[in-house]
């Protein structure tokens, strides 16, 4: 019978367990299977094979709880930072086409179910679409594209009357047919006084929030400056690269990648802007604010009028949507910062 002989370094040793055979690993392909593993690991350890500083740790609670630790400390810190560092750089990537395709789809879907044609007399639409551009320009001497709309907060019903000529929807820099009779829309949600910012320069306005705001046009300017900051910062890409990024992560596990191309628009309809990036946001506003020679503190009117009628406001549990102003720093330290930028 002839013996069959192996080179060490062409063995693959078996880790040491608590339970289970030892199985040695050929370098044919064939393998040895060792039923008693405590004479094994005596054997291996007279031959001068010692175990790993991993292999130790997995047989001690103590290391086990300690890379499970470590885990969760590398996981917080990639959703942390690394991810919105990777979302910046994948959003750097795309071009603008992109972000046009998206706002457009998350319009559809907030004119579909959340919002409904606008009421503004159009003279007064384009008293304040002049006015953002005037400000815009004073600050930017090459303002990014954008198109304001109007509608009102309040999602459409069947029984909506058409839009009449004096509500129609001019944008600003491009026509953009955009349609809307309301026919057919859910009679579930709206979002009230608002404004909020899609991908392609998509910025819109309520009528409830310019009614609210009424005789304080330096307010509502500084709204719009907050929602332009959002759309020169791309933070609406950011945020859906950040959530696809995350979701594409968790889809290598549960393997269902498809049904979350389908809900982009809902996810761009829906979704929340960092804490940094609404900061961002709001030194926007103060910028443009300044750049028109008025007062950062016009912006504390606007809480102040959002605080008045906060009992009336929608909870995200009665069905409004979690956008625009339902994500920002809490409203005292925003006003704290509003106030010391008016400050000389």
């Amino acid at each position: 019978m002839e013996i069959a002989r192996w080179p060490l370094k062409q063995v693959q040793w078996p880790e040491r367990t608590r339970h289970g055979q030892r199985v040695i690993l050929l370098a044919h392909g064939g393998s040895l299977q060792v039923a008693d593993a405590a004479a094994f690991d005596a054997w291996r350890v007279a031959l001068g094979h010692s175990d790993g500083w991993v292999v130790r740790a997995q047989l001690h609670w103590r290391g086990v709880l300690l890379a499970l630790v470590l885990l969760l400390g590398l996981l917080l810190a990639g959703y942390r930072w690394g991810l919105p560092w990777a979302a910046v750089q994948v959003v750097r990537a795309l071009p603008a086409q992109v972000d046009e395709a998206l706002g457009q789809e998350a319009l559809g879907y907030l004119d579909a179910h959340l919002l409904s044609p606008s009421s503004l007399p159009a003279q007064r639409q384009a008293e304040l679409r002049a006015a953002l551009d005037q400000a815009l320009r004073a600050m930017d001497a090459a303002p990014v594209p954008w198109t304001l709309h109007f509608r009102a907060g309040v999602p459409g019903s069947e029984t909506l009357d058409p839009p009449s000529a004096s509500s129609t929807d001019t944008p600003s820099v491009e026509p953009t047919d955009e349609g809307g009779t309301g026919e057919g829309k859910s009679t579930r949600g709206g979002i009230g006084p608002n404004a909020l910012a899609l991908p392609g320069g998509h910025i819109i306005v309520t009528d409830e929030l310019v009614q609210l705001l009424d005789g304080r046009d330096d307010a509502l300017l500084g709204v719009l400056g907050h929602e332009y900051g959002h759309v020169r910062l791309r933070h609406g890409m950011q945020s859906l690269a950040r959530l696809t990024l995350a979701s594409a992560a968790v889809s290598v596990v549960v393997g269902d990648f498809s049904s979350l191309l389908g809900a982009v628009p809902l996810l761009l309809a829906q979704m929340d802007y960092s804490r940094h990036a609404e900061r961002e946001a709001d030194a926007e506003a103060v910028r443009l604010l300044r750049a028109n020679r008025l007062s950062p503190e016009a912006m504390v009117v606007f809480f102040e009028r959002m605080a008045a009628r906060q009992p009336a406001r929608r909870t995200r549990e009665e069905g409004g949507l979690p956008i625009a102003l339902s994500s920002h720093p809490a409203d005292a330290e925003r006003i704290r910062f509003f106030t010391e930028a008016a400050r000389p």
